[in-house]
């Protein structure tokens, strides 16, 4: 095993197990082998019904917001 997968498996090891499954999905879909799809829960699908709606009303972020999100989040 290389030096660079040795130091990321050893950061992968500190996080929280949920989050060392996920990663562990992403890496076996990446060597080809298959990973069950992900099942969306009750209040996931409430969140996209949500957002849905709001994009159906036209709530949507202006230009001037989305500029103030990048200025204070981007690269």
């Amino acid at each position: 095993m290389s030096s660079l997968v040795d130091h990321a498996v050893e950061r992968l090891r500190a996080l929280p197990p949920e989050v060392q499954d996920e990663v562990a999905r992403v890496l076996l879909q990446l060597t080809g082998e298959d990973q069950p799809h992900y099942r969306l829960t009750t209040e996931d699908v409430a969140d996209l019904d949500a957002a849905d709606a709001e994009i159906a009303r036209g709530a949507l972020a202006t230009d001037d917001q989305i500029r103030a999100v990048w200025a204070k989040h981007g690269p």
